[in-house]
């Protein structure tokens, strides 16, 4: 799988707290590279973020029960 990347994904892939996983049995011919993040990073000390995906704008924000939702 292809991927491209707007600014700011390249940012956030670029930031010093993302770790690289290593590859499992589901990588085909190395091209499934997976990264952490860290909600903290993500949310900057808030409680909600948006994120730009395929043109369409998403909500993720963390519940007070430290949970996660990702709205449309």
């Amino acid at each position: 799988m292809y991927a491209t990347l707007s600014a700011s994904s390249a940012a956030v892939l670029s930031h010093p707290g993302l770790r690289s996983l290593p590859a499992d049995d589901t990588t085909v011919q190395g091209l499934d590279h997976r990264t952490t993040v860290e909600s903290e990073d993500l949310l900057r000390g808030g409680k909600s973020v948006e994120i730009s995906h395929n043109g369409s704008i998403y909500r993720l924000q963390a519940t007070r029960l430290g949970k996660l939702i990702l709205t449309k």
